[in-house]
């Protein structure tokens, strides 16, 4: 059987324009792991991969028929919001139902939103168990029993398939949670489920749209369904945009934390790297990979990093964490915007930044009534001609080894995996999808190490000094970017809601550090969303309204 799993496409402003900012700023339009915005009309999930592995498609357990009304509106709940509930009497079981029963309204029926590429069966059954814990006087602490999605490339030790996003990888789950995923079950969170993604984080083939996988088809944005949800951690942030849960982990590699949650209007965090471990996590390349927090709020967001944050002996790189994992929240206070030296790049007040960012002035006006003060300094130079043929280099090796640790799927190698998506999914017109970015890894698996590994320590060290030179320069506690600032040094950045534009899609702000930076960017990020409570909820629109 063939699948019609097509990213079908409409061209649009937005794209016009993101090409045009592209030449000026490392942007999100061709991340390394998929962060691209292209507009899309939504496809449907693959079923079966034409040669009888069959996909798993999202089925909600059964839940209450009946929803206290109490809990009525907790779709757009914060974890504070949630524990108020808790207090008066609401179940942890009772909030599970009620996100499920959303799921099955709006992610394969109503506007189809598609974020979900697979629902926890036993997820009531673990809040039921965490409702006896607080029963009896235990709590976790605050995400004791607060519902959250994980991105499709995170293992977990249950019933649930890792996939990526790949047919290729659907077969027996795996045998235990990756770290994070571990650390987010001790603290009591109830993982309801898995995101989609734009398949292999975006590293399947750049023509492929931001958030499409051959398993879960295309997901879509919440604010405008034709617009691109971005990528490569899309199903995560429209989890959290939709009202699905109030957080998700996402991964990413080069932008596809913050563009995802730029573009779904949340709040994201890509951490230091080394702050959060990528034990069981599907690798794309370890120079650059991390998870990250995704959520509607600083503080929850900030909340969920202090669960993820910690060393693991299986990753060397979170040696250093124990000493900087710490309370994130202790770091959100009123005023903490007060004495902040923030720069910004004059490209945001060219004649191209106010197409794309016309509500940039209104950042800077907000964070100087705040007690920011606001500098115009130089963008960074972030150039770097040959990073994707290192994440080429890294992806074909890491992956090789990942799969070494999985059983009972179709493939055990990227060679395998080569093979398989000449079979499936298939188009229409029964021609395989395009794979350039795997086609170029299994290449490079004979390049010589020694050299790509100096090249991969070189360009760190060149793109670290450089953003560390505008902010000592400057004398600047975090950066002001357009698009992905960052990834490549591992250093931390934060995206955060501005407002609307005109189309009804959210406008945001990213500030990029220095490693180990957390603290000062949440500190500024919450003294940001206080001072202007730009957030909106989606409205689900068809189409962009006219002009």
């Amino acid at each position: 059987m063939k699948n019609d799993v097509r990213p079908r496409r409409v061209v649009s402003a937005a794209r016009i324009g993101c090409v045009l900012l592209c030449g000026l700023v490392l942007w999100a339009c061709g991340g390394g792991d998929g962060a691209r915005i292209a507009p899309f009309a939504a496809a449907p999930p693959a079923t079966t991969d034409g040669t009888g592995v069959e996909s798993v498609v999202p089925v909600a357990p059964v839940g209450p028929a009946v929803v206290p009304p109490s809990l009525e509106g907790i779709e757009y709940a914060d974890i504070a919001g949630l524990a108020e509930k808790a207090a008066q009497g609401a179940t942890s079981r009772d909030m599970v139902a009620y996100l499920l029963k959303r799921v099955d309204m709006l992610d394969k029926r109503g506007p189809t939103l598609n974020a979900v590429i697979e629902l926890n069966p036993d997820a009531l059954a673990i809040a039921e168990q965490l409702d006896a814990e607080r029963a009896s006087g235990k709590s976790r602490g605050p995400l004791h029993g607060i519902p959250l999605f994980l991105k499709d490339n995170i293992d977990t030790g249950d019933r649930m398939q890792t996939s990526a996003g790949s047919l290729a990888m659907v077969g027996q789950p795996a045998t235990r949670d990756a770290f994070v995923a571990s650390r987010l079950r001790d603290a009591g969170a109830v993982i309801l489920g898995k995101a989609n993604l734009s398949e292999w984080a975006g590293y399947r083939d750049s023509a492929l749209d931001a958030g499409w996988s051959g398993r879960g088809g295309q997901t879509a944005n919440p604010h405008v369904l034709d617009q691109s949800p971005c990528g490569s951690s899309a199903g995560s942030a429209v989890v959290v945009a939709a009202g699905f849960a109030p957080l998700a982990v996402a991964t990413e590699t080069e932008g596809s934390i913050l563009c995802p949650a730029a573009t779904n209007g949340i709040v994201g965090i890509r951490p230091t790297l080394g702050l959060v471990s990528r034990t069981g996590i599907v690798p794309l390349a370890s120079t650059q990979d991390t998870a990250g927090p995704m959520a509607r709020t600083v503080r929850d967001a900030a909340i969920l990093l202090s669960a993820m944050a910690a060393s693991d002996p299986k990753d060397a790189a979170t040696a250093d964490a124990r000493t900087h994992a710490v309370d994130y929240t202790q770091f959100l206070r009123s005023g903490g915007l007060e004495g902040r030296r923030v720069g910004y790049p004059s490209v945001f007040l060219s004649s191209i930044g106010a197409m794309l960012f016309p509500d940039f002035p209104k950042a800077i006006d907000a964070m100087r009534n705040a007690g920011a003060i606001v500098v115009e300094v130089d963008l960074p130079d972030e150039s770097a001609p040959e990073e994707t043929t290192l994440l080429s280099y890294y992806f074909g090796r890491e992956l090789n080894a990942y799969l070494a640790t999985r059983r009972g799927i179709p493939v055990k190698t990227i060679e395998e995996l080569q093979a398989f998506n000449k079979t499936a999914p298939l188009d229409p017109g029964g021609k395989p999808y395009p794979q350039r970015s795997i086609d170029e890894a299994v290449r490079l698996l004979k390049a010589d190490e020694a050299t790509y590994e100096r090249k991969a320590r070189e360009q760190k060290a060149r793109v670290a000094a450089e953003i560390d030179r505008v902010l000592q320069a400057n004398g600047v506690d975090a950066i002001l970017t357009p698009g992905r600032s960052g990834a490549m040094a591992g250093y931390p950045a934060i995206s955060v809601p501005a407002g609307m534009d005109s189309r009804g899609m959210p406008t945001w702000i990213h500030l990029v550090g220095t490693r180990w930076s957390e603290p000062k960017l949440l500190s500024i990020a919450y003294g940001f969303e206080q001072a202007t409570k730009a957030r909106r909820n989606p409205q689900f629109l068809k189409t962009p309204p006219p002009n």
